[in-house]
C-alpha cells in the first residue's frame, strides 16, 4: 500500500428516496481512499468482512485459493464498482490491485450508524443484485461455453464495463484463471480472434472489436 487519505467522517443526512449521486457522495465523506501498488493486497481470504470497497481508478481482481495450490479469479472490477460484498462474516476470495489503483473503503458499521443508512442499503443491494448477474453468467460460461466462446464473452464484457475502451489490465494468466482455461489456451484463442479480424490487439493490453457482429455471435 502507498498512502491512506483519510477523508472527514462526519455524520450526513440523506432522505430515502436519495440518487445514488447523493449516496456516493456520502460514501465519499465516510470513506478513506487508499493508493495500491500492482498485485498489493487489499483483502485477504478468510479475512473478517468490515468494509466496502469502491475501485476509483486503476482495477481489482478476486481471487480464491483452492486447497490443491490452484487459483481461481472470481472477478474484474473497474472504476465505479463496488466490491467486497459478502453475505457470510468471512471473505471468500482475497482482492488484488491489478495495477496501481485507488481504492475508497468504508466500515459497514459506520454505514449502519450513519443516518444515510437507507440509502446504502439500497446502493450495496444494487450493487449485489450486479454481483448476482455476474455470477450466474460466470457459471453459465464454465459450464456450457467453448474455448472461443468464453474468451469472446470475456472481451465482450471487458468492451461493456469499460465504455468500449477495450483495455486488458489483467494478464493473460489472470484471464485463463477467470475462464478455468490454460494460458496457452487463451493465447491460441485471441490469435484466432485477431486472425480471423473480429478484433485487433494494438497493444499487449488493448484491443479493439473489428467486427461487432462476429463477436457478440461468440459470446452469444
Amino acid at each position: 500500500m502507498l498512502a491512506s487519505m483519510n477523508s472527514p467522517r462526519t455524520k450526513a443526512t440523506v432522505s430515502a428516496d436519495a440518487t445514488p449521486d447523493v449516496a456516493l457522495d456520502a460514501l465519499a465523506r465516510f470513506g478513506v481512499r487508499d493508493s495500491y501498488d500492482k498485485d498489493a493486497e487489499i483483502y485477504g481470504q478468510s479475512e473478517p468482512v468490515a468494509r466496502i470497497y469502491r475501485v476509483i481508478s486503476g482495477a481489482v481482481r478476486t481471487t480464491r485459493l483452492l486447497a490443491d495450490g490452484r487459483r481461481q479469479v472470481g472477478e474484474f472490477y473497474f472504476p465505479g464498482d463496488v466490491f467486497g460484498l459478502e453475505t457470510g462474516p468471512d471473505h471468500r476470495f482475497s482482492a488484488e490491485a491489478l495495477c496501481d489503483s485507488v481504492v475508497l473503503s468504508v466500515k459497514r458499521s459506520t454505514l449502519r450508524e450513519s443516518n444515510a443508512g437507507e440509502v446504502f442499503d439500497r446502493m450495496i443491494w444494487e450493487a449485489t443484485v450486479r454481483e448476482l448477474d455476474r455470477s450466474q453468467d460466470h457459471v453459465l460460461m464454465l459450464g456450457r461455453k467453448t474455448a472461443s466462446e468464453r474468451v469472446a464473452s470475456f472481451l465482450r464484457g471487458v468492451m461493456d464495463r469499460t465504455d468500449g475502451m477495450g483495455d486488458l489490465p489483467m494478464t493473460r494468466q489472470d484471464i485463463a484463471d477467470y475462464l478455468g482455461l490454460t494460458i496457452e489456451t487463451v493465447s491460441r484463442m485471441l490469435s484466432q480472434l485477431q486472425s480471423s479480424a473480429v478484433v485487433e490487439f494494438d497493444a499487449l493490453r488493448h484491443f479493439k472489436v473489428r467486427n461487432p457482429q462476429a463477436l457478440e455471435r461468440l459470446a452469444a
